[in-house]
């Protein structure tokens, strides 16, 4: 409902919202707040989640609707860490979580309560009425679950889904034709997060920053963004997307120039022999690139990069694994060269756990290895103040020095391109998207007001 930050910054006081109830109608309290927190942070629950809420020193429920949290030193994302979702204490004390049937039938004081999940194919969720806001205009909301982007798009242009994400080439050849036109809204905004080529820094090789930059200036990102997105992005020059605050406009790029990524490779001992090879000491330049089955971009910026590398000399393979045994396998162990993945990003520019040196245990996200001592400081500085100059400073200074480390090669910023049935109104583009406020959409009865 509201909430109060201490003057030294060091507690924050929340008043939860009266009359909230939980979908079995049992009242919400600030007890469930702290049993959340216990349960989330106890070392016994198997969740990644535990760390995210900082360096709190106690949570107490203060009355029924306060909960006050004081930290050990202030930590500036605490208010988005308070965002993560609150479990029922009245189900879940003294169970094993990781057992509880809520798992499967979670209950929530949301818009929406669950009523059907079959799993590989559908979530079904339904309005709920005595949600503290009044029950929002759309009754249900069925997800499907369709992993081929093919298959979705037939669905919808047959009428079996009212929204989807569009591939590039969806949005550019099939969603302008007259049909679409007629039944369907189009969106298109810059996504909050990017697409990277990673190298794992534990290998001599990418331990060396020339032999970064020198990959980064034989990519040429612009030939990416037009062969696999079609035009529908931007770049990538650092942690950052564009739509940040956090984001440094003027941080410098590496920029598309094969004989200045030759000449660093000659700096650290990589010569062309007169077959074109790249080699050192007698041995080729050569590394195997894996990225995960199901994403076509990916797949094809690989391709292009793979072209790009073999132009200066460079062999590199492309390997493309199942899901699971590419996280669970490759990347958590560290089992790779090079990689190709994409982080989606929250608000809060503070990312610590990707890219601190702290964090590269099995499991932790910052599994290049990548090590800068300052960047640890300027990510600990970061989380230390509220001060929203101050931080931009910081993290304007984060982006130029990945600018200058490559730590990755950052590719590209993809456009979301979000498409939805026109019978839905009051949809309005902000940039957290178009679902922020889904309560608020509406279904005019009338059927001749669908398509005005």
């Amino acid at each position: 409902h509201s909430w109060e930050v201490s003057p030294d910054g060091l507690s924050v006081t929340f008043h939860l919202r009266k009359g909230v109830k939980w979908h079995d109608g049992e009242p919400f309290t600030a007890r469930d707040v702290v049993f959340t927190y216990n349960t989330v942070t106890d070392p016994e629950t198997p969740t990644p989640y535990g760390a995210n809420y900082g360096p709190v020193k106690s949570v107490q429920a203060v009355d029924d609707h306060t909960v006050l949290v004081t930290y050990t030193e202030i930590f500036a994302p605490a208010l988005e860490s308070w965002a993560m979702g609150i479990i029922p204490r009245h189900l879940l004390e003294g169970t094993d979580i990781g057992k509880s049937e809520l798992n499967r039938k979670p209950i929530g004081t949301g818009p929406y309560r669950l009523i059907e999940w079959v799993t590989g194919q559908k979530v079904m969720l339904e309005s709920y009425s005595g949600y503290f806001e009044g029950k929002p205009g759309v009754d249900k909301y069925i997800m499907r679950i369709i992993p081929d982007t093919a298959t979705q798009f037939l669905e919808l242009k047959f009428g079996g889904l009212d929204f989807m994400g569009l591939t590039p080439t969806q949005y550019k050849l099939e969603s302008g034709k007259p049909l679409f036109k007629k039944y369907f809204q189009r969106f298109r905004y810059p996504s909050f997060g990017f697409t990277y080529m990673g190298y794992n820094h534990l290998d001599p090789r990418f331990k060396d920053k020339r032999i970064r930059r020198a990959l980064t200036h034989a990519i040429d990102k612009e030939e990416i963004i037009k062969g696999v997105l079609l035009g529908y992005g931007t770049p990538g020059t650092g942690p950052f997307p564009p739509e940040s605050w956090a984001y440094n406009p003027s941080v410098k790029d590496p920029e598309y120039d094969p004989q200045k990524a030759l000449a660093l490779l000659k700096e650290a001992g990589w010569e062309r022999d007169s077959d074109g090879v790249l080699k050192k000491d007698g041995e080729p330049f050569s590394f195997t690139l894996i990225t995960n089955q199901g994403n076509d971009q990916r797949l094809k910026a690989a391709q292009i990069i793979s072209e790009r590398l073999k132009a200066i000399g460079i062999q590199m393979e492309i390997k493309v694994l199942e899901w699971q045994a590419f996280l669970h396998e490759f990347v958590n162990k560290k089992r790779f060269e090079a990689i190709i993945l994409g982080w989606g990003l929250s608000r809060d520019p503070d990312l610590y756990d990707i890219w601190h040196s702290s964090k590269t245990k099995e499991g932790e996200f910052n599994f290049i290895s990548y090590s800068n001592e300052e960047v640890d400081r300027l990510l600990l500085e970061g989380r230390r103040t509220f001060d929203l100059k101050e931080r931009t400073r910081i993290y304007h200074r984060v982006h130029e020095l990945m600018a200058e480390d490559q730590p990755y090669t950052f590719l590209y910023v993809a456009d979301a391109l979000p498409i939805l049935h026109k019978r839905f109104k009051g949809v309005e583009k902000a940039p957290l998207g178009i679902f922020y406020d889904f309560v608020n959409w509406d279904i005019p009865e009338d059927r001749a007001r669908w398509f005005q």
